[in-house]
């Protein structure tokens, strides 16, 4: 077995979409000649925790963890947060209105902690790992962000120790969609894009989730980058019965934040409940996660609360099993510059789920591409009130006659499996010097 040690904030117990890929990755590893060794905090400040995640851990895989001090029990007594709750990601906000602290804890956040609030572990995991892979020697390192400090770790080992090194970006860093939101200084801005330049030019290989990711990493990097999607794993899907309810029911799984909150989705829906006989009767909206104040807002404005259910969050097997009744599943991209690239790792557990999908964003996007390749559903312009409200009605009819989707087995080449047997290709070509 060639060895590569995997430097990842988020690990099991930790929930949320940013555990999934290389937790799916390590697991199918193994089967390609890799061994994983896992380096992970010991007491990360997650935004949620999923226990159901902890068993999928391969057995007998070596995970080091070592304890992070982390700024957020500071920013949480700043705010009036209690020690309990959990800290949003991307600027997702319970709250009508942010307050001073608040803001002024984003300008704190961009410009002191750069990289991010987990610049505090990079140079005891330097000492940490530069001791413990002399005397554990491994083939490749695989980091992964965001968060970027993971990069950065990786960086200082591969600078000291000149071991084959890949770097998988899950999201942007400074064409992130909340970027512009940080209020950078020209320091701090300046200072983003030097240490991404130098993870992306010493970095053997670099991997990302979309083409359009891809294409921007390469304007910066000039040199190419590899796309490996998200996927879904098949045994969550086993055993699984995916079926209609007698509701005509849409779901949408994950979180809702205010970019997201696809304002023409609930115009669409509040219109097709006036002229759509006897639909009021069977319409359910289900939203698992964590749901920004403006969606909610929306909501109400449009008269839906009484069709709506929030749930908060759920371990990841039981949210899909919650999308597996679903007549619709709902997938809002973010109404941001960089939405052509989003490439959400829920696009393909949806499509596992073999549910017609309702997607609203650029209609020449990655995930459009990915939706008419597979036949799963449709694609909408964030202002298509009119076509969202087209989908919904042909899929209310459909849904009254019984019908269920079935889809071409294009969505296959996703299974996690083959992802990871892509990974292991590029890992043998850094090992080798390719």
């Amino acid at each position: 077995m060639n060895s590569v040690l995997i430097i990842t904030y988020y690990w099991p117990p930790s929930g949320g979409a940013g555990v999934q890929r290389w937790l799916k990755f390590t697991k199918y590893l193994r089967n390609y000649g890799w061994e994983p060794v896992v380096y992970t905090p010991e007491n990360p400040e997650a935004p949620a925790t999923d226990e159901s995640l902890v068993p999928e851990v391969p057995e007998d895989i070596k995970v080091v963890k070592r304890k992070i001090w982390e700024p957020y029990q500071l920013y949480k007594r700043f705010i009036g947060q209690s020690k309990e709750e959990k800290v949003n990601a991307g600027f997702l906000s319970e709250k009508e209105k942010s307050g001073l602290a608040e803001k002024l804890s984003v300008w704190i956040r961009g410009n002191l902690f750069i990289p991010d609030a987990r610049k505090y572990w990079i140079k005891p995991s330097i000492r940490f790992l530069t001791q413990y892979l002399k005397e554990n020697p491994v083939d490749a390192i695989i980091s992964t962000g965001p968060p970027h400090s993971m990069h950065i770790i990786a960086l200082r080992l591969k600078k000291k120790l000149n071991i084959p090194w890949l770097a998988d970006f899950r999201d942007p860093w400074t064409q992130i969609d909340f970027y512009d939101q940080l209020n950078l200084s020209r320091f701090a801005d300046k200072k983003h894009h030097r240490l991404e330049k130098q993870v992306l030019e010493n970095a053997d290989k670099i991997v990302t989730v979309s083409k359009t990711c891809a294409t921007d990493l390469e304007n910066i990097a000039e040199r190419p980058v590899k796309v490996i999607t998200n996927g879904f794993d098949q045994d969550d899907f086993e055993n699984l019965n995916v079926g209609n309810s007698e509701y005509f029911e849409i779901v949408h799984i994950g979180s809702i934040n205010k970019d997201r909150n696809a304002v023409s989705f609930w115009q669409a829906v509040s219109e097709l409940i006036k002229e759509q006989k006897n639909i009021a009767s069977k319409l359910k909206i289900r939203l698992i996660g964590k749901i920004d104040f403006s969606a909610k807002k929306s909501i109400s404005e449009h008269k839906l609360d009484d069709f709506v259910e929030y749930i908060p969050y759920l371990p990841h097997k039981e949210a899909i099993r919650q999308g597996s009744s679903a007549s619709i599943l709902l997938l809002p991209l973010n109404n941001t510059p960089n939405a052509k690239g989003i490439l959400t790792g829920k696009l393909f557990e949806y499509l596992a789920l073999r549910k017609p999908i309702l997607c609203i964003g650029p209609t020449d996007s990655d995930i459009a591409t990915i939706i008419k390749e597979t036949q799963s559903g449709s694609i909408f312009h964030f202002t298509d009130k009119a076509g969202i409200k087209s989908f919904l009605t042909n899929k209310y009819l459909k849904f009254k006659e019984g019908y269920s989707l079935t889809l071409n087995n294009a969505y296959q080449k996703y299974n996690r499996k083959n992802l990871t047997k892509e990974l292991s290709r590029n890992l043998e070509e850094i090992k080798n010097g390719l």
